[in-house]
């Protein structure tokens, strides 16, 4: 009796090393692949048995019982984080879990420029790769009540800046993080605003460093080109700047401004209507929002193109209009 329970115990004995062996050997051994790499989205919400089954559907050629029993062995299953992963030959399900659980994610980037409109953000949305299309056919006042901010002009509403994304997030994902991230700027810049500005809002300032991003030729002069606009502002003078009125013609603008433009009035006509057009007309970036709040101590009310990218900046009419004839018609 003695014999045969100790034959017992050493074969459960060897069976439970045998296990522990082949359990060791298997977690180590690079999985086998369908193809070179194998990808897989995880959704928030995804059970450990759940992502078990979608490697092994993706590609990944195992059991799946044995991946999710490995994931609930290792005390790690309910570590494992939602987004985009990838799996290479040579890499072994305890890299597998590893990557999941440290959220290891294959991420994509998208790129939105400082100047853009917001038809221009659209398209790059539209383009973006594996970012899954959520909002392409809601209005802009849709798409704004979404975001959570219902009433809201989407222009100008998203900060400029290059977004990382894991596969398969939503386009509306990506929009709420660009509209959280120029609200965050938008208050910062305002919060640190010289005193006397004749500037009600940050909404103000918004539009302000929308028209200052379009304006300037070379970075360092947008605090004078802010101060430009100040000043009119401050003597009710009209802003008189080209972007505006392009913006406001929108599809109709044939590439140059004419006349009958400038005389046509709508409201991004900055020629006819005194103060600031009704919205932004582009995304500023940080240096714009901070040149609207911080323009340069400077008298100038005037600045016209020189040609190489910078402007000259005139206190006086007449300053101004001799520029003009210098840089702009040749006479010296």
């Amino acid at each position: 009796m003695k014999r045969t329970i100790g034959k017992i115990l050493a074969i459960l004995l060897f069976s439970l090393l045998f296990a522990g062996a082949w359990a060791s050997w298997w977690l180590l051994t690079p999985l086998r692949l369908a193809s070179d790499s194998v990808e897989l989205s995880i959704e928030p919400g995804n059970s450990p048995r759940e992502v078990a089954s979608a490697w092994v559907n993706a590609g990944v050629q195992s059991d799946p019982r044995l991946l999710y029993q490995w994931f609930r062995w290792s005390g790690q299953s309910r570590l494992i984080r939602a987004g985009s992963y990838e799996i290479h030959r040579g890499e072994s399900a305890m890299q597998l879990l590893q990557k999941m659980v440290r959220g290891d994610q294959v991420l994509e980037q998208l790129r939105f420029i400082e100047g853009w409109n917001f038809s221009q953000i659209r398209a790059a949305i539209a383009r973006a790769p594996a970012l899954k299309p959520t909002t392409a056919g809601l209005t802009e006042a849709q798409l704004m009540s979404l975001i959570g901010a219902p009433g809201q002009a989407a222009e100008g509403r998203f900060f400029p800046d290059t977004y990382a994304y894991s596969r398969g997030v939503s386009d509306l994902t990506l929009l709420k993080r660009a509209h959280q991230a120029m609200q965050k700027r938008l208050a910062a810049a305002w919060s640190l605003r010289a005193d006397g500005l004749p500037l009600k809002s940050a909404d103000e300032a918004l539009i302000l460093a929308s028209i200052i991003e379009k304006e300037t030729g070379a970075a360092s002069e947008r605090a004078m080109v802010s101060a430009v606009f100040i000043n009119r502002l401050r003597i009710g003078m009209p802003l008189q700047t080209d972007p505006t009125v392009i913006y406001g013609l929108g599809e109709r603008y044939s590439g140059r401004l004419r006349k009958r433009d400038l005389l046509t009035d709508q409201p991004f006509n900055t020629y006819l209507r005194r103060g600031l057009p009704p919205t932004p007309i582009s995304m500023p970036g940080n240096a714009s929002l901070l040149a609207a709040l911080h323009p340069a101590p400077s008298q100038a009310q005037y600045f016209v193109a020189r040609g190489d990218g910078s402007s000259e900046f005139s206190d006086t009419l007449s300053a101004h209009n001799r520029a003009v004839n210098k840089y702009q018609r040749g006479n010296k």
